[in-house]
């Protein structure tokens, strides 16, 4: 009866993943769908399922798609505002001709932007901007389309809103979800250093690859060569430069929060002083916008929403005018509409969560046996879960093309699913969220699937298929690195 049941397990998986895959069925039916037909296959009573898969887990990741929606909120009044467009003009005004410094500042500023912004609204609305930028100075449009989806993809690492999920689902802490994703940070943006360089070769434009190689291999060496000499010093030596890093540390802290203070005042005094004949262009201050809840999440470790909160206030006075409030207003309503289909989507991850995870709390208390999904998917996730970190690197490794198509590892598709299949059979949750962040990067900037890939590739007149092809060799090469780097963290 159980081979049966694990059976049926694996064919409702690939149908829902094909469905996916062929776009029959979107993932925010698939979900529950498959979340409602996995415990009724493992037997688990029908009023459980109704009450605990359904009910409850439409509820479990509540903070994730909460801060999401703060977030949108935010996003929508960087755009009400101009802050976002004017952000990326300023950029372009301070690079000159040169493609290739006009593509890193681009890309960099994309990053800065996205650590905040989201929605294919707010993607739109920066590309309106920075394409024809790009596209002005000879880049090539396929080159274009490319570095706009990595400084977005960068840009998502960093986003705090996305951590809120590993908080939930996998109860890490935000001491062990920064380090790591500051590293993917590091390796993503010397993937995206090559990625400009290489295809700016490609477009025809006359390089002077010799410095910019060398540039690039002397960043790298003495990060390395810091990181060598680091991890050969003796117990005592590494204490002593911690503590004095520590001290830097508590000391620029210190700085950082007393500037973020006086900001917030010279944005009061200034919405105070605001007379009619007040200029219409953005206030310098209104720049900091996106930084405000990014320094006070990874500086400060403030709560999520309390921080996007603190940015939405500081974004009301820093871009004040006449009517602002009405703005304010609006950009409050409109980014609970924007972000709709991700929280959405989050009912359905939180549904298969608990079919397959189990309810927890009151349930397992009176239920000592344990969940029937569990019991008998623990016994065969046991024997293929990766029992070290050389099998963990070359499985999935090889396995993360999968995470794309809306596939078995994509983040937004089954991934959540699969890692918790992962988190009940043992595998540490730091491994799980490593994969997911590693492997997130092909999804992320590959991805035919996503809206933005779609919408990227159609303004630029590319084959959405082609861009897939043109930047796979780079984010698969960004994945192994990262699973390397992950299982060197986590599993040694």
């Amino acid at each position: 009866m159980e081979i049966i049941q694990i059976i049926l397990f694996i064919v409702l998986f690939l149908a829902m993943a094909l469905s996916m895959f062929f776009r029959k069925l979107p993932a925010l039916i698939a979900l529950p769908v498959m979340a409602f037909i996995i415990p009724l296959i493992a037997g688990v009573p029908l009023n459980d399922i109704i009450q605990y898969v359904i009910g409850e887990g439409a509820l479990k990741l509540h903070n994730a798609y909460t801060v999401a929606i703060f977030g949108s909120m935010l996003s929508i009044l960087l755009q009400k505002t101009g802050v976002a467009e004017n952000f990326i003009k300023k950029g372009a005004e301070l690079s000159g001709d040169n493609p290739w410094i006009i593509a890193v500042i681009m890309m960099t500023l994309i990053t800065m932007l996205f650590t905040t912004l989201g929605g294919l609204g707010a993607i739109i609305m920066v590309a309106t901007v920075v394409l024809p930028i790009m596209s002005s100075v000879g880049i090539g449009p396929m080159t274009v389309v490319g570095i706009f989806l990595i400084g977005l993809s960068m840009g998502g690492i960093l986003n705090a809103g996305n951590w809120a999920v590993y908080v939930d689902v996998m109860g890490l802490t935000l001491e062990k979800i920064r380090p790591f994703a500051l590293l993917m940070f590091g390796l993503t943006y010397i993937t995206a250093l090559l990625y400009i360089t290489i295809q700016l070769y490609r477009d025809g434009h006359d390089l002077n690859l010799r410095r910019i190689i060398i540039s690039s291999l002397s960043v790298i060496g003495a990060i390395s060569g810091i990181a060598v000499i680091y991890s050969l010093l003796d117990p005592v030596a590494r204490n002593l430069i911690s503590g004095v890093l520590s001290s830097i540390g508590s000391i620029l802290k210190y700085i950082l929060g007393i500037s973020i203070a006086g900001l917030y005042l010279i944005c009061l005094i200034r919405v105070l002083r605001l007379n009619k004949n007040e200029s219409k262009e953005i206030f310098w201050a209104a720049y900091f916008t996106p930084l405000i809840p990014l320094f006070l999440i990874l500086i400060f470790s403030m709560n999520f929403i309390a921080a996007f909160i603190c940015g939405l206030v500081y974004g009301f006075l820093a871009t004040y005018r006449k009517g602002g409030l009405n703005i304010f207003v609006r950009s409050v309503l409109e980014g609970g509409g924007v972000v709709m289909p991700a929280v959405v989507l989050m009912f359905g991850i939180g549904m298969l969560l608990n079919a397959i995870m189990g309810p927890g709390g009151a349930w397992n208390i009176a239920h000592p046996e344990g969940w029937q999904v569990l019991n008998l998917l623990r016994p065969l996730m046991a024997k293929i879960i990766p029992t070290n970190a050389l099998v963990y690197v070359l499985a999935f490794g090889l396995a993360a093309p999968l995470a794309l198509y809306r596939g078995p590892l994509n983040v937004w598709g089954m991934g959540y699913g699969l890692a918790a299949v992962f988190l009940a059979s043992g595998m540490t949750p730091g491994a799980v969220m490593g994969l997911l962040m590693a492997v997130g990067q092909v999804q992320g900037i590959s991805d035919p699937t996503n809206t933005h890939n779609v919408w990227l590739a159609n303004e630029m007149q590319q084959n959405v298929q082609k861009v897939l092809w043109n930047t796979i060799p780079y984010t698969w090469i960004l994945a192994l690195v990262g699973l390397i780097f992950s299982a060197i963290i986590f599993m040694s």
